[in-house]
């Protein structure tokens, strides 16, 4: 229930070809960016054909199908699944998209490595669009809206509305079950997904669409168990949502929006109702990458249209579609946690560097918030560590890390960041003789990655090793 959605476990076609390919591939060797081929184009969001027609590389999350990458060369459509030829099916022969997923069959830098690095460069110094629609996009609202608002999420988002806060959900024992984005809203017009009508208070939740179902399982889970006034409601199919990121990003939308896009008129972490191409949208100043930008949330109809708008005023300007790839180089360089990666239910906002997240200055509770000021009193006795090598080498995580000549943790993420150029990993450490892990603590060891057996001296940063004032998310380049 909390693993996959319905709309998978209800299938049987889903079911049968993923237990078959599990089992094909079962002794198969896992490398980093395997892709599967069984149960695919289960869930497409609204610019699906559009990105294809565009040499999009998708990837598979949750049913979903998300932008990888983009090939300059060719349109790479998965096809339907052949059982690799098994009970008399005909083996797709010259199948583009099998033949880019072999190409990464290594553990060394993918073939395509540049062609990601030129989607992330692009994103640095000029702007990106992401097709982020796979998204889980969920309305928290009712007369008890707010009550149940406060006891969900670590941060204050009782906001006014217009404001949009990053928090995290915790459980009982204080570890992290997810982390998003709340954006209080208004009450808007009966069956709009963009602005839906209610009574009382509302909530939007932005989530990872990977982990949405989990979160809806834990959200619904909490809410029955307070028997409060206030409902879920799951949007994920009726909204699209691009974001558009890079120093030039304002400069193009404000082409397309109507509406003032200055640091006075829109701040950082705020959001309106607007129009793009004649269409209305949810924007919002956010960003997962580091950079100005904002994400449009756009009823599905109108996708398409108001995606056009945007890459036909961005095309002066160089705008790049950039994927997923892109992101998880972007964010680990700009040190945004990944949930089910850095974030696990086992790992606390302490022990994650998220403690700004948690609003433990205020008399408000929250779920988890005993457990966390009781960790906080008592020490914290491992903690995430930002790494760097010089060494130009890949990692993907799970490599040993070593302090003065002792293994203290492994690496729980790892990526290349293109604008540093370095690889860059991040894990948890813990103090060999037991105690708590102090910043001191950290900053005094002499560090090494350990990959294939072989150990890369590496450097521990307390702070993000790129814009680490976070002067770009604010607009000040």
């Amino acid at each position: 229930f909390r693993r996959f959605h319905r709309s998978l476990t209800n299938n049987n076609r889903w079911i049968r070809e993923r237990s078959h390919e599990s089992y094909a591939k079962n002794y198969s060797v896992v490398f980093p960016h395997d892709e599967p081929l069984a149960g695919r184009n289960m869930r497409k969001d609204p610019l699906h054909e559009e990105l294809l027609r565009q040499g999009c590389v998708f990837q598979e999350r949750h049913g979903w199908e998300r932008p990888g990458w983009f090939s300059p060369r060719e349109a790479a459509p998965v096809l339907d699944y052949d059982y690799y030829g098994a009970y008399s099916r005909e083996h797709h022969r010259d199948y583009t998209y099998s033949r880019l997923l072999a190409d990464e069959y290594t553990f060394d830098f993918p073939p395509h490595h540049d062609i990601i690095k030129n989607e992330c460069l692009t994103c640095r110094n000029a702007l990106a669009l992401f097709d982020m629609s796979y998204f889980g996009k969920f309305y928290l609202v009712g007369p008890e809206a707010t009550k149940a608002a406060n006891w969900l999420f670590t941060a204050d988002v009782s906001k006014a509305p217009g404001s949009t806060v990053y928090t995290c959900m915790l459980n009982q024992r204080g570890g992290v079950e997810s982390d998003l984005t709340v954006s209080r809203i208004s009450p808007g017009e009966p069956g709009s997904p963009l602005a839906p009508a209610f009574q009382g208070d509302g909530y939007y939740l932005a989530i990872g669409g990977a982990v949405a179902q989990h979160n809806w399982s834990h959200i619904t889970a909490v809410l029955q168990d307070m028997k409060l006034q206030c409902e879920l409601i799951d949007c994920s199919e009726e909204l699209g949502m691009m974001s558009l990121q890079g120093p030039l990003s304002r400069a193009v939308l404000q082409e397309v929006l109507d509406t003032d896009l200055s640091n006075e008129a829109f701040p950082f972490s705020t959001h309106r109702l607007v129009t793009a191409a004649g269409c209305k949208v949810r924007a919002m100043r956010l960003s997962f990458v580091g950079e100005m930008g904002w994400e449009l949330h756009v009823p599905r109809a109108d996708c398409v249209k108001v995606y056009q708008a945007v890459m036909q005023a961005g095309a002066r300007h160089g705008i790049a579609n950039a994927g997923y790839r892109a992101i998880d180089s972007l964010s680990i360089e700009k040190g945004y946690r990944h949930w089910h990666a850095d974030l696990r239910p086992d790992d606390t906002p302490l022990e994650a560097g998220l403690a700004f997240t948690c609003k433990l200055k205020s008399g408000v509770p929250f779920l988890g918030r005993e457990a966390v000021e009781a960790q906080k009193a008592a020490g914290i006795f491992r903690r995430l560590v930002c790494f760097t090598t010089d060494e130009k080498v890949p990692m993907f995580g799970l490599e040993a890390i070593w302090r003065d000549g002792e293994v203290v943790g492994h690496v729980r993420r790892a990526d290349f960041g293109f604008a540093i150029d370095k690889t860059i990993a991040y894990g948890y450490i813990r103090d060999p003789a037991g105690g708590p892990v102090s910043l001191d603590f950290m900053r005094s060891g002499s560090y090494e990655l350990e990959r294939m057996g072989v150990r890369y001296p590496a450097q521990a940063h307390t702070k993000s090793p790129f814009d680490p004032d976070n002067k770009r998310v604010k607009g000040i380049y």
